[in-house]
């Protein structure tokens, strides 16, 4: 019964960051166009959240192996609060440059709630339903958030990051009072290093890890894309508002729980090898790309499905292999360089999209396709798993081969 105490905290805790983001994403591009700014300067907004929590991220995964899981999580919490406080008072740009690097100082929130729950999981599968539950979560807070922002939008366009930062006020109350901790084999003697790339280069030792590294970059770029642009893109092609890309968010976040809540369980994994998804549905995710780029409702909607159901299960997937190959003592480690990895993705791919955006509306899809083409390449001909000759690794043997 513990256990599931633990769990459902640190479900809630997740739940109220991801309700906040799912607020304000399709209120974001109309706010800061109000700024009189480009489309490009709108996605270095997303680019400077993603280089601070490039800097941050490994650290604070490593500090959760020497100090803990929970004062991490609450200081990435706090970070949290303070920064959309900041950014939803902006009366200039660099002010909105500032709420978004103060929110990426401290953005562990994710990778240190799934050490969180991997550190109760009693088996792999286990492991695996926890990531499935932190999925969940997420498409819960984007059913949620996205009609919360849509409607709050109607009042004020800022409005809705006041309401982000006071729910991220009351999490993080309610993770210093609530929340317990649960790594038992904290590394008090580990040294923490302030240099982002040392952890990825200590990480790119673990062989085992390499194929999973580049194809989850790969996967972050196309992901970190779509978002800087696709409610901008459904605007300028279908006409649609704020309301209408806040329902449309509305829709997904549906799609994504049904996908994770029941269909992880009762399909992906039941029908599936873990190893044959996460390299698989790198191909189907590709094919979902190329129908967005189409500029036809009907296609853009079948679009948006596909991307929803494999973007969800391939997330979870490679997440939870990542997971068990890193070991107990560098777990948080790891699952900080894996968070790195999308930062470094989220720097590049709104930088990306923007630029093609403003060429081709259409482009950063089709761009987003062939990336995606590439780490199903990586992940079916490179995958280093062949190195051991199995897809199943013992703990003890990935710790040796670090």
């Amino acid at each position: 019964m513990k256990m599931q105490k633990e769990k459902i905290i640190i479900a809630t805790t997740v739940f109220i960051d991801v309700l906040g983001i799912g607020i304000v994403i399709p209120i974001l591009p109309y706010y800061v166009e109000s700024f009189g700014v480009s489309t490009f300067v709108l996605t270095l907004l997303f680019s400077v959240f993603s280089l601070f929590s490039f800097i941050s991220a490994p650290m604070l995964g490593a500090l959760s192996d020497k100090i803990g899981r929970r004062p991490v999580l609450i200081l990435s919490i706090v970070s949290t609060a303070l920064g959309w406080l900041v950014f939803a008072s902006a009366n200039a740009v660099w002010v909105l440059f500032l709420g978004r690097i103060i929110d990426g100082m401290a953005a562990g929130n994710l990778p240190v709630a799934e050490s969180y729950l991997v550190d109760i999981a009693k088996d792999e599968k286990e492991r695996t339903a926890n990531f499935g539950l932190i999925g969940t979560v997420f498409g819960v807070g984007f059913i949620v958030g996205p009609a919360i922002g849509a409607a709050l939008s109607v009042f004020s366009h800022t409005l809705p990051f006041y309401v982000v930062g006071a729910l991220a006020t009351f999490n993080a109350i309610g993770a210093w009072i609530f929340l317990p901790e649960t790594n038992r084999h904290k590394n008090k003697a580990k040294k923490i290093s302030i240099n982002p790339f040392k952890p990825l280069v200590s990480a790119f030792k673990m062989k085992i890890l390499h194929s999973r590294f580049v194809a989850w970059f790969l996967f972050g770029l196309a992901i970190a894309g779509m978002q800087a642009v696709i409610a901008l893109y459904m605007h300028d092609v279908f006409g649609f508002d704020a309301q209408a890309t806040g329902t449309m968010f509305t829709i997904m976040g549906i799609l994504m729980v049904i996908n994770q809540a029941v269909l992880l369980k009762k399909f992906w994994l039941k029908k599936f090898q873990e190893s044959s998804l996460e390299t698989w549905l790198f191909l189907v995710y590709a094919i979902g790309f190329i129908l967005l780029a189409t500029q036809s409702l009907f296609l853009f909607a079948v679009g948006i499905l596909i991307n929803l159901l494999s973007r969800s299960v391939l997330r979870i997937v490679i997440s939870s292999r990542v997971a068990g190959l890193a070991g107990v003592e560098r777990r948080g480690e790891i699952s900080g360089v894996m968070s790195s990895i999308t930062a470094l993705a989220n720097i590049g791919g709104p930088i990306i999209a923007g630029i093609i955006f403003e060429v081709k509306n259409f482009l950063p899809f089709v761009v987003s396709s062939v990336m995606l083409l590439i780490a199903f390449v990586v992940m079916k001909f490179c995958c280093n798993d062949k190195i051991i000759g199995t897809d199943e690794v013992s703990l003890e043997e990935v710790s040796q081969m670090s």
